[in-house]
């Protein structure tokens, strides 16, 4: 006989799971004893943290994979904002939890019987694609179906729940049955799009997060002799470098200003892997693409059918094995030239980093900062971005990607604190690779105490903390729509921050804050290549400015209505309106 929990990790392990982020805690005191000889164990300081490592871990596409094991109640509720981070950015994320004994669940309406206990399945099952919680001990076959729900078709989260006296039950093994037979993958499907580009004087792939790393890398040689242009979303940024000749940026509300303007010209538009959600689109999605035949390749049947924005060709199937089998029969067209050509011209017509936003003598553009910075950046790094707030629009605006790096963001809760967390959980998932974090002082405050675990494992990561007292997104809206009557964003709004050198020495990470001309300081560059952990202080001007963006405008009707994609404000030139947007007038 051998205890249950010690048979679950033992299938896990045979699953390819090779890593536990973790807390610990009194009612998963079985599954711990049965990891931590097993997988590599690392231990966080709050519960967030293990899930969005382990999102982030798992994102990077390592060789092995991750879980999360959290204990019963505040474990799990803790975990909760995890769960939704990547139950909408479809990413798996298998979480373990911990329950009180199963005599001790609550039942007949009462609130609480065992210590610590709260529903934890009810909590989790509206942001996971499988939550079950486990009173006696569940054969092989059903563990393993749940937990590839999380991986094949459209991943996410799963959450699975043992009770205290499940985990140590005595168990025959032999008796739990063997595996779960595997799902046979699905193979692209249906409709000619070759045939729909060979007709078109304009296209453009639109990549997501749907295609693989690796489905993309198998695609690029094929796609460079197919040789239409390219655009990724922002999950999708790392799928192509951006020197690449084929790549045209990435269009999104808060996209390339060059990118939407292109996109917004195209005939056919083919979208692989990516929902198109109204950040993708611009809230004004009637007038996405308004030129173009839109194919949608989604495995999603229902993002394909919600209605916003127009689908001309809706395709399920799995977005990846769609690109390779496109790009490899795909035919290159003559016509297609003299689109590349005006793509280029039209990239150098309209920079990343515009005049506007410069502000304050002793501070920081963060566009060029951040431009500059991608250009110091090396192959091999490993690049997390925030996920919400100025410091990641900035980043999405302006980081050119090099072939070899790894980057991966949040953006569908658009949580703030997440940056910190992802980039512990892409470092431990490619020991020894630079890990550039990216973040704001605002979100860094909400989950500043993982430095400690940064440090307690000598990680490789450099923060570059973007410090303007607070929450800049939150200072700009009360700034432009209540006449500058600022609450709780900022030092003087009663919003209080670290002395943030002090609490960097406090975890013995070595800091320096940053100063114009820092890209060829010394100073920055030893620290910046030196191992181990290290902070930037980056000064950016609370008064900040981020163009270009979407905004709003008044209608003929008196009615407000957003921007389409390449009305970015501020406003082109009518000159180089003219220049870089012809065919939104006529189909020259």
């Amino acid at each position: 006989m051998t205890k249950y929990s010690e048979v679950l990790v033992g299938w896990l392990k045979e699953l390819g799971y090779t890593h536990c982020f973790f807390v610990a805690g009194g009612n998963i005191m079985h599954l711990l004893d049965g990891v931590r000889s097993e997988m590599e164990c690392i231990p966080t300081v709050h519960e967030v943290a293990a899930g969005i490592a382990t999102e982030y871990f798992n994102a990077t596409e390592p060789e092995g994979r991750a879980f999360a094991l959290v204990t019963a109640g505040p474990g799990l509720t803790n975990i909760v904002t995890a769960l939704a981070g990547a139950y909408l950015e479809s990413r798996e994320l298998l979480v373990i939890g911990g329950q009180v004994k199963a005599s001790d669940l609550a039942d007949g309406g009462i609130r609480q019987r065992g210590i610590q206990e709260v529903d934890g399945v009810a909590l989790a099952a509206p942001v996971c694609v499988a939550a079950q919680r486990f009173e006696l001990p569940a054969p092989r076959a059903e563990i393993e179906r749940l937990v590839r729900l999380g991986r094949e078709g459209r991943p996410g989260p799963v959450y699975l729940e043992f009770c205290l006296d499940v985990q140590g039950a005595p168990v025959d093994p032999a008796a739990l049955g063997g595996a779960a037979p595997v799902t046979a993958v699905a193979e692209p499907i249906g409709a000619d799009i070759a045939s729909e580009l060979a007709g078109s004087k304009r296209p453009v792939l639109l990549i997501g997060g749907g295609v693989s790393r690796t489905d993309a890398a198998a695609a690029l040689p094929d796609l460079r002799r197919l040789g239409v242009p390219i655009m990724t979303t922002w999950n999708g940024i790392d799928r192509i470098a951006a020197d690449e000749e084929l790549w045209q940026g990435r269009p999104n509300t808060w996209g390339m200003r060059f990118s939407n303007v292109l996109l917004q010209q195209a005939d056919v538009v083919v979208e692989l892997g990516t929902r198109l959600g109204l950040q993708q689109t611009g809230f004004n999605w009637q007038r996405f693409a308004p030129r173009a035949k839109l194919i949608q390749v989604e495995i999603d049947p229902d993002e394909l059918a919600k209605g916003h924005p127009r689908v001309d060709l809706p395709v399920s199937a799995d977005a990846g094995a769609t690109l390779r089998l496109l790009a490899a029969n795909g035919k290159a067209e003559p016509q297609w030239q003299e689109w590349r050509a005006f793509c280029d011209q039209v990239r150098k017509l309209l920079p990343l980093a515009e005049e506007v936003n410069s502000l304050g003598e002793e501070s920081i553009d963060p566009f060029q900062f951040t431009l500059d910075l991608s250009l110091l950046a090396a192959e091999d790094d490993l690049v997390v971005p925030c996920s919400s707030g100025g410091a990641f629009t900035v980043a999405m605006q302006t980081w050119m990607q090099k072939a070899g790096q790894h980057i991966v963001t949040d953006k569908g809760l658009a949580s703030m604190g997440y940056g910190l967390s992802g980039a512990i959980g892409a470092a431990i998932a490619f020991p020894g690779r630079r890990t550039i974090h990216l973040e704001g002082d605002g979100g860094f405050a909400q989950n500043l105490q993982e430095m400690a675990t940064v440090a307690v494992n000598s990680l490789p990561i450099k923060t570059f903390l973007f410090a303007n007292d607070g929450y800049a997104s939150i200072r700009m809206t009360q700034r432009n729509y209540f006449d500058g009557h600022y609450l709780g964003c900022d030092s003087s709004s009663g919003l209080g921050s670290p002395d943030w050198p002090k609490l960097f020495e406090s975890f013995g990470v070595p800091s320096i804050t940053l100063a114009p001309g820092w890209s060829t300081s010394p100073a920055f560059l030893e620290l910046f290549a030196a191992p181990g952990p290290a902070a930037f202080i980056v000064p950016v001007d609370p008064e900040q400015s981020y163009f270009p963006k979407i905004s709003s405008r008044v209608t003929e009707s008196g009615s407000m209505e957003s921007n389409p994609l390449h009305m970015m404000t501020p406003d082109l030139s009518d000159e180089l309106a003219k220049e870089v947007l012809p065919h939104m007038s006529s189909e020259a």
